[in-house]
């Protein structure tokens, strides 16, 4: 929708400036009617639902405001414009103008408008955040001295009765607690309550209760990135960063858990009223699902893991003999199921940290693995739709598979496999590969 009022605007910018040229007049009244026309259409399109109004439009609202403004006290005062006509002057208006109306538009281009994934449920979901003060941790991001901070935002049904199993995700390398809301919001009306974590200076951006924002860390940051480069760090650092980014997404998922059980027991918000402590599954993306791996070897009461594009850093060993990575071998109890993209697939089974992923079904004792032909890693995540550019920009191209069919495939698949493990529904099973041919989502 951005992109197609730009072209609509720039190509009507430019014939009026044609149009005055050729007449050699400043057409000033009928600029008026256009500018107030202009911000009438505006309005009536997010009146009529056309336009969703979010965050993508204000600034193009106050753009059409401020000019109906100044068209319509010009038109009041009724008073003709004196000044000569130049063709100089019409081209630098046009110029400001394209300029101004492209500076409105940005939001609405590099986050354009779109569909929500279908929901298909028969409950309705709520939402609720809440942030947890560690009392057993002091945050090591500041020099503060204050305890650990970590937000949290549960998706549940609504004025549903009984208790349902409890899902905690954990984002991303540089995500965000929302990154999958589409796969939150299908799990929920199925029954589910889902808690997804903000891990504070791991997270791109993280806001607390009391409205404090957090930023990602800079040294953080500086470390992954270096970390996915070859020559910068030895295997043998690269492990030990690993194992330090392991131990904070670890030890804030270990809190989340115990906090929300405790809660479950004694808290009377609706959230919690809603939980079943003894069906626990937890599931991420990319660090977020080397951290639930992690979990699910580590606590007895994880029943099911999803894995989403992740390495198994709990089942990676570093070698110094041959300085390399490998599996370590050792049996792994919990069901899990491992859901793939290209950037990752085609790693698997190389000495890269993904190293210990191709063992899974010889170690694992109830392994599934789902390979999605022509995505990209963030394509297993919400990221694609709310903002294709910036979807394209991290990942180093744009994916070939159709993101509906992939994030709402993805979904069903993930829902499946908790209803088998958490809820004793049927055996889970998949087709092993999505994307080649036909890419119509699961029915």
């Amino acid at each position: 929708m951005g992109t197609t009022l730009f072209f609509i605007a720039l190509i009507f910018e430019i014939a009026f400036t044609v149009y005055c040229i050729v007449t050699k007049q400043n057409h000033q009244k009928s600029r008026n009617w256009v500018r107030i026309s202009a911000f009438a259409a505006f309005a009536i399109l997010v009146f009529s639902s056309v336009i969703v109004w979010s965050f993508r439009w204000i600034l193009l609202a106050a753009l059409l405001f401020i000019l109906a403004g100044i068209g319509g006290f010009s038109l009041i005062r009724n008073k003709a414009s004196h000044r000569a006509y130049k063709t100089s002057r019409m081209v630098v208006k046009a110029v400001t103008m394209t300029l101004l109306l492209t500076l409105a538009l940005v939001p609405a281009i590099v986050f354009p408008q779109y569909k929500l994934p279908k929901v298909t449920g028969q409950y309705e979901v709520a939402t609720a955040t809440y942030t947890y003060i560690d009392k057993s941790r002091i945050e090591e991001f500041d020099d503060t001295g204050k305890n650990r901070v970590v937000n949290v935002q549960f998706w549940y049904p609504e004025n549903a009765d009984g208790t349902y199993p409890l899902l905690v995700f954990s984002h991303g390398a540089v995500g965000i607690k929302a990154s999958n809301a589409s796969t939150f919001r299908e799990l929920a009306s199925h029954g589910y309550v889902v808690c997804s974590i903000d891990h504070p200076y791991h997270s791109f951006y993280t806001v607390s209760e009391d409205e404090s924002f957090i930023l990602i860390n800079s040294e953080y940051k500086r470390e992954f990135d270096n970390a996915t480069k070859e020559g910068i760090y030895t295997r043998e650092q690269r492990y030990g960063l690993i194992q330090k980014w392991m131990k904070l997404r670890t030890d804030d998922m270990n809190f989340v858990i115990d906090t929300i059980i405790e809660k479950s027991q004694n808290d009377k918000a609706p959230v919690y009223e809603h939980i079943n402590k003894d069906r626990l599954g937890v599931f991420g993306h990319s660090m977020g699902g080397a951290a639930s791996v992690w979990l699910g070897r580590e606590r007895k009461d994880v029943s099911a893991v999803v894995n989403i594009d992740a390495p198994f850093f709990s089942e990676l060993v570093y070698n110094r003999e041959s300085g390399d990575f490998a599996a370590s071998g050792k049996a792994y109890t919990t069901p899990i199921l491992n859901i793939y993209s290209d950037d990752v697939w085609r790693q698997i089974g190389s000495n890269s940290t993904y190293a210990a992923n191709y063992a899974a079904d010889k170690n694992f004792k109830e392994s599934y693995t789902v390979h999605f032909q022509g995505a990209k890693h963030l394509s297993l995540t919400d990221l694609p739709l709310f903002s294709p550019l910036l979807a394209n920009m991290l990942q180093g191209g744009k994916a070939t598979i159709d993101q509906y069919y992939c994030i709402e495939t993805e979904n069903e698949l993930i829902l499946r496999f908790f209803d088998y493990t958490l809820k004793g529904r049927g055996r889970f099973t998949s087709e092993g590969t999505y994307g080649s041919g036909n890419q119509e989502p699961l029915d």
